[in-house]
């Protein structure tokens, strides 16, 4: 007789052959996907992924590649890539649709998301779209690593040890505000609060961020880690970056505080 007190519990779920899966595939590097997501691939009849424009291949599907197996159907769904409401959500509308169809066929399908499937993912706005349009449907989530979590972890290659929350500290996750003023507001709220700052989505507001680093004194204490988990990953502290650079895919990790009690 087995003793089921002794057996492992698995929480990953169980792949059926009418079944959606949203996977988060990580960051960049392919050994940071999960045991389950891979299997996941594994299995996977259908492998459908986004792409800002027909043609493309699309992050998440380049970062997944190497567990993709020949005999799998590519299933591009394009999400574009802008600020009005209806393109977007007739696109949400339409994947849901689209992926509804294949797993009502019988086929296993994958949905693969950048990063996690639950923060700041395409993703999410499909999942949503499927409970309200498929009810019935079932679909699993299994999460990727985050892009900040990746950068502290990186940090510690170019000998910069930045946890992102320690004892009693928060943490805030959230991209870069949209001009100077709410930045400064922003740090001044996570210095009150003994909160650590994961700020994604940069880029093209790299100048004035520096500046404002700059005069509150923070150039040294904040992590830029750009494109982290690719092959051309750069992880420095902000001060080496050149203040008129225009980095994509970057983000900033800002620590202020420490606790009184550390090693």
């Amino acid at each position: 007789m087995v003793d089921l007190s002794l057996a492992p519990l698995s929480l990953s779920p169980t792949f059926a052959p009418d079944q959606l899966t949203l996977v988060g595939v990580g960051p960049g590097d392919p050994e940071l996907l999960t045991v389950a997501a891979v299997k996941a691939l594994e299995q996977a009849d259908v492998v459908a992924h986004p792409v800002a424009r027909e043609g493309q291949p699309g992050m998440a599907l380049t970062i997944a590649s190497r567990w993709l197996q020949p005999q799998q159907q590519l299933l591009p769904l394009a999400f574009p890539m802008v600020a009005e409401p209806e393109p977007r959500i007739s696109a949400w509308h339409e994947a849901a649709d689209v992926l509804a169809s294949q797993v009502r066929a019988g086929r296993r399908v994958v949905l693969l998301c950048e990063g996690d499937v639950s923060l700041f993912a395409t993703g999410s706005y499909v999942q949503l779209a499927l409970r309200r349009r498929h009810p019935d449907l079932p679909f699993a989530l299994i999460p990727g690593i985050p892009s900040v979590c990746a950068a502290a972890a990186a940090a510690a290659q170019v000998a910069v040890d930045l946890p992102l929350a320690l004892q009693q500290e928060g943490l805030l996750i959230r991209p870069c505000p949209e001009n100077a003023s709410d930045f400064r507001k922003l740090l001044q709220s996570a210095r009150d609060g003994s909160t650590v700052i994961g700020l994604i989505k940069v880029g093209h507001r790299w100048p004035w961020v520096f500046e404002v680093l700059s005069e509150e004194g923070l150039l040294d204490q904040a992590l830029f880690a750009q494109r982290v988990g690719w092959p051309d990953q750069r992880v420095a502290a902000a001060s080496d970056v050149p203040p008129d650079a225009r980095p994509y895919f970057s983000l900033l990790l800002i620590r202020q505080l420490w606790p009184e009690v550390l090693p």
